[in-house]
């Protein structure tokens, strides 16, 4: 999904296609002497950022919202997702939060969820099928109540891809579950690697994605994460990047 915003050489020939919703998730690590995060190396035979260091993320599938959940998604966050512009519906701010779940569980193989401990709860995780399926081999509900909403950003006008993506961080605490094997040299992702923060493999990142470092990297520094933050807003107008904040 990343690659969207690695539009320096794309034509202009696309300039009212719609973005699609999309959502990316940034793992840290903060048990050593500086935050760590996890950033995925991409197969250098893809069309799109070969070789380029990316967060995991993708575009929102329609089962997103249908998903079974550990903890419902946190009151503070929902408001934050659903007051942007235009504003949302609730049910569209959690398939949000837990296309990010499922996007860095595809991709990496690191799942972020809760044992399923009540009857009901072990019932709905046993009948997780498709991409869940290593939830429910590992008894696990997707869990949002840990995420932490970082920025926006729209891809530029004129692209062949468009998304609209929300930024989400959470601790690698988080991680309950590790699914083996994604990760290889034929895989869309050849290479994990947790980089600390402003270390200088990050800085070769695409713009917006070192825009939104900057902005996690701000708030670590400035104590423990919260919801009741003002988030940024990132889009083009006129070719030209705008920040903006609610």
């Amino acid at each position: 999904m990343n690659e969207a915003f690695n539009a320096d050489k794309d034509d202009l020939r696309h300039p009212y296609r719609r973005p699609r919703d999309a959502a990316a998730l940034i793992l840290v690590d903060r048990s050593g002497r500086a935050p760590k995060v996890l950033v995925g190396k991409r197969h250098h035979g893809l069309v799109f950022m070969p070789g380029k260091l990316v967060f995991p993320g993708g575009r929102v599938d329609p089962g997103d919202n249908r998903v079974p959940l550990a903890s419902p998604l946190p009151k503070a966050l929902e408001k934050t997702l659903t007051g942007g512009r235009p504003r949302i519906e609730a049910s569209r701010a959690r398939a949000l939060a837990v296309a990010a779940i499922r996007e860095v569980c595809e991709e990496t193989g690191l799942c972020l969820g809760k044992k399923a401990v009540s009857k009901p709860a072990i019932a709905q995780a046993a009948r997780l099928a498709g991409t869940w399926k290593p939830f429910a081999e590992a008894g696990l509900l997707p869990d949002p109540s840990q995420l932490f909403l970082v920025a926006r950003a729209i891809t530029p006008p004129g692209k062949i891809r468009r998304y609209d993506t929300r930024f989400f961080t959470a601790d690698a605490s988080a991680i309950a579950h590790e699914v083996k094997g994604i990760v290889h040299a034929d895989a869309e992702l050849i290479e994990l690697v947790w980089f600390e923060l402003g270390s200088s493999p990050l800085v070769d990142m695409h713009l917006i994605t070192r825009q939104v470092l900057d902005e996690l990297e701000a708030r670590l520094a400035a104590g423990p994460l919260s919801h009741r933050v003002t988030v940024p807003f990132f889009h083009f107008r006129r070719g030209t990047m705008q920040r903006e904040t609610a």
